[in-house]
């Protein structure tokens, strides 16, 4: 249930971001795809600097 709920709250704050941006739902195609290459590349980015971060702590 768990990974539910943070989905949907993080759903609710891209929603306010799209809400502060003035980008009307549901956006266009290509909004729609670019935003999700930012998602999945920032989820990227977190897991390799956690893994940095693990790494330079040793």
């Amino acid at each position: 249930m768990k990974p539910y709920l943070l989905s949907l709250a993080l759903g609710v704050v891209v929603g306010l971001i799209y809400g502060v941006a003035d980008v009307k739902s549901p956006a266009p195609p290509t909004i729609a795809l670019v935003g999700l290459l930012g998602m999945l590349a920032g989820e990227h980015v977190m897991r390799f600097a956690r893994a940095v971060l693990v790494h330079a702590a040793r």
